[in-house]
């Protein structure tokens, strides 16, 4: 022990199950006991946690399958943090002052164990950038998709926390053209001044085949997909002889009010895949281990230099967090949404 710890802190619980997308209504700011280490634990005191879109499913009556655990009524919510480790139980490895990853987030401090955190390095200019969720963008790009030089890459759901590292990243991998979607023609247009989109559609006011015909006539060869939906379907009528797709996120079910946050039907055309032989598949990052960290060096190296950003949103304070998830469900924001907490 290193230090005098609180004995509670708080954490935002889940008071009852939504009905459609949750609201703030739905959560509690809870003061909860914090107990001292014990053997190989610490204490972690969260800077930063990640708002993202699996809480849907997670918080839905249908995660059978998901590689986490459901969180039911009475439960905390959790996921990617970073924070400084502030005391620390008998045989730790880890020291107070040590930044790290975990992923209990949504509370102020975490009991942890030691080997559930990932000590951080100087890889990356920023600690908040350890929350981006560029390793699946990459991953998928690279061990899915085999992007090559010249191809034309759609990625749907672009101006999201996915999408806005996915297009820079294609465009760095080789990609002659970039193609976004989006439901904001003001995201549109930061796709492509910001982030180096050669286009960028904006979904529901014109049919989307419409719009894919003009801004890739010839079709596409990798299509990085983070929704799901229409926009798969259309994806597939767009498709290239030998066109590969990559499916990293399901957005247009996680986000219907109408379903569970659990499934997202699409209705594709089997009979263009087979004759035009185009590969679908899911990205889990389970199955790619060895991804994260030449994600991170490779991310490292393009941040320094100015080849690419880390367009991300940060709400001060856990006050404002659950208002935070609202937005995200929302699309009221421009790439990954962070809660800042305060350092002392």
């Amino acid at each position: 022990m290193t230090e005098a710890l609180p004995t509670t802190t708080r954490e935002i619980v889940l008071t009852e199950p939504p009905v459609g997308l949750p609201t703030p209504e739905h959560f509690t700011i809870a003061r909860t006991p914090l107990p001292a280490p014990g053997p190989g634990q610490v204490i972690v005191k969260n800077r930063y946690f990640l708002v993202f879109p699996g809480l849907r499913t997670l918080i839905g009556s249908q995660a059978d399958g998901v590689p986490l655990p459901r969180i039911h009524t009475g439960d905390a919510l959790f996921g990617p943090a970073v924070g400084e480790v502030t005391a620390t139980g008998p045989d730790c490895t880890l020291r107070p002052g040590d930044q790290v990853t975990h992923l209990l987030g949504w509370r102020e401090h975490a009991l942890v164990t030691a080997d559930q955190c990932t000590l951080l390095d100087d890889a990356l200019p920023d600690p908040v950038a350890h929350l981006s969720s560029g390793s699946a963008a990459y991953g998928a790009l690279t061990r899915l998709a085999g992007l090559r030089p010249g191809d034309t890459v759609l990625v749907t759901g672009a101006a999201g926390a996915v999408g806005t590292l996915a297009g820079p990243v294609a465009r760095l991998l080789g990609a002659a053209t970039v193609i976004g979607t989006t439901r904001s023609p003001d995201k549109a247009e930061r796709l492509t001044d910001e982030l180096g989109y050669d286009t960028a559609l904006v979904t529901g006011p014109r049919p989307l085949d419409e719009q894919l015909a003009k801004a890739a006539p010839d079709g596409i060869d990798v299509l990085l997909d983070t929704v799901g939906g229409q926009q798969l379907a259309a994806a597939v009528r767009a498709a290239r002889q030998g066109a590969r797709f990559a499916l990293i996120g399901a957005l247009s079910g996680q986000l219907s009010p109408h379903r569970d946050g659990g499934s997202s039907p699409a209705d594709i055309d089997t009979f263009r895949l087979i004759n035009k032989g185009v590969s679908l598949l899911g990205y889990s990052g389970p199955d790619h281990p060895d991804v994260p960290k030449e994600w991170t060096e490779r991310f490292g190296t393009w941040l320094r230099s100015g080849k690419i950003t880390f367009p991300h949103v940060r709400i001060p304070g856990m006050d404002h967090a659950p208002r935070a998830l609202q937005e995200l469900f929302q699309g009221r924001h421009f790439g990954t949404v962070v809660v800042e907490l305060p350092p002392t």
